[in-house]
């Protein structure tokens, strides 16, 4: 049995020479790549990574943390990439849930790591930064190049990417060699990419859309990479007529269309625009092609599934739509609560089936049993609609979910932690439109009696305890939230009250 998945990077071996990635003046071709991930390959084996072992992840962006995934491919690990904002209340969660043989984090992080880890009975962290720098470099650099993939099947776990729970405890989605595989193919396939093609990366690559969406896609078609730190105008203006593609959250078109810089000649040199992980609002769509001549190929997507639908490469691009179920998934839409299909053009749950969904939640066997269907369909929590034309909508989202900057965050997290402060009697996070994060955090507070706490302080208290992107951007006091018969707060009403918040 060989490695299923890099059985699909054919290009590590068979186009050596040609660039991998490129970043700044640093070039690293396949050959490069090939000899890297096998030295720190080689490494996880010398440190004790067993097949399916967890190796977690908390670093900025670097090319060798691209290595480093790999490197955990080849080793036959699973890689459990965390977000660089988490905390270390956060992070004990995540360790003590998933158990990892080995953690990396950034030096900056390492004492407070290494006090987790030896609380947990966990390995002692090695460091990783920005610039490639650090103990899991050093160790891996003095090691061979040579490494001998190992066997995994179809079925075998390849990653564990964390999502927020409705309860506050998160989910850790299992996506397997063929999750992955199966999707970067459909993807080259769709998108047309090809060895030709150089991306421009701006993403992170701690969760799907950066890692599995971005880099699987270039190595499954053996093309190229510019790398970029994180997305920077001036960057991304100066390096687009060296690029064929791009893909981005929405908070990056919105940018762009603010910029007296793009332009049909800026952007002349570019065959495709990406945006996902979070709704791209029409009108920035009608803005970039008035501005470029390109209409944004606007695709829908999970944790727990990658890619599910997309607009076409060829034919209409249709504003406020995701597209169509992507070759060999299945979408429909079903009755939120007895789980009927509904009928053709109304309102629904997305629930989607097909060989890109994962296989479960990490330890969470009654949670994985409630969120498929009998006939194996997953359930998003995703409200949409299939219209006439057979494109999907998505119309809003089950559970409150909030979005981000392209980050998914659930209120109750966020409520559980402001209500526990002195002075806070309850309280309600919604999200509210915002012209360049797409949806802004808000807390809507009820205080303590006789207390007058104000939101400075609510915002001081939060600081340590939820990343930085959780955190409420306003909040708001009122004397009562506002209830339906069955004691429910209704935070329809509460978004609806306050959309207008953030409007210029």
């Amino acid at each position: 049995m060989t490695n299923h998945l890099m059985r699909h990077f054919p290009a590590l071996r068979e186009r050596a020479a040609t660039p991998f990635i490129t970043a700044g003046e640093r070039i690293i071709s396949y050959a490069d790549a090939a000899d890297q991930s096998g030295r720190i390959a080689n490494l996880l084996i010398a440190q004790g990574v067993a097949p399916g072992d967890r190796v977690a992840v908390q670093v900025e962006k670097s090319v060798e943390m691209i290595l480093l995934y790999l490197a955990c491919v080849r080793a036959g690990a699973a890689l459990l990439p965390l977000n660089t904002a988490y905390t270390l209340t956060e992070l004990e969660y995540f360790l003590g849930d998933a158990e990892p043989a080995m953690i990396v984090c950034g030096p900056e992080r390492e004492a407070g790591v290494k006090a987790l880890a030896d609380k947990l009975g966990l390995p002692a962290p090695m460091t990783l930064d920005s610039d490639g720098l650090g103990t899991l470099s050093a160790r891996a650099g003095g090691l061979a190049p040579d490494f001998t993939d190992v066997a995994r099947g179809p079925d075998d776990l390849a990653a564990i990417l964390y999502t927020s729970g409705t309860t506050g405890r998160s989910k850790g989605a299992m996506l397997t060699h063929e999750n992955l595989a199966s999707n970067a193919r459909t993807l080259r396939d769709y998108w047309r990419f090809t060895a030709q093609d150089v991306l421009l990366h701006a993403l992170p690559v701690f969760h799907s859309h950066g890692l599995f969406v971005a880099i699987n896609t270039t190595l499954v078609a053996g093309s190229s990479m510019i790398f970029l730190p994180r997305f920077d105008a001036d960057d991304v203006f100066r390096l687009l007529p060296q690029a064929t593609t791009m893909m981005g959250v929405p908070t990056f078109y919105t940018r762009m269309v603010g910029d007296p810089r793009l332009t049909r000649e800026a952007a002349a040199h570019i065959r495709l625009f990406v945006s996902g992980s979070a709704p791209l609002l029409a009108e920035t769509h009608r803005q970039f092609l008035a501005m470029t001549g390109h209409a944004i190929l606007e695709r829908y997507g999970m944790t727990e599934t990658n890619m599910n639908t997309s607009n076409p490469y060829d034919g209409e691009r249709r504003p406020g739509t995701v597209g169509f179920p992507l070759p060999g998934i299945q979408a429909r839409i079903c009755d939120p609560d007895g789980g009927a299909p509904c009928p053709d053009g109304t309102i629904g749950m997305i629930e989607v089936k097909g060989p890109n969904v994962f296989t479960g939640y990490w330890r969470m066997p009654e949670k994985t049993a409630a969120e498929f269907r009998s006939d194996g369909f997953f359930i998003t929590g995703d409200l949409g609609i299939i219209d006439a034309d057979g494109y999907v909508s998505i119309v809003g989202r089950g559970k409150d979910l909030v979005i981000s900057g392209g980050y998914n965050i659930y209120p109750i997290e966020i409520e559980s932690e402001i209500d526990a402060i002195d002075g806070v009697a309850e309280s309600a996070v919604i999200g509210v439109p915002h012209p360049d994060l797409g949806e802004a955090v808000v807390a809507v507070v009820v205080r303590a009696p006789g207390t007058n706490i104000d939101g400075e302080a609510i915002i001081a208290a939060l600081d340590g305890r939820l990343a930085r992107f959780k955190q409420p951007r306003r909040v708001i006091f009122v004397d009562e939230l506002p209830r339906n018969t069955m004691a429910k707060v209704q935070k329809q009403r509460l978004r609806e009250e306050h959309k207008a918040m953030f409007a210029a």
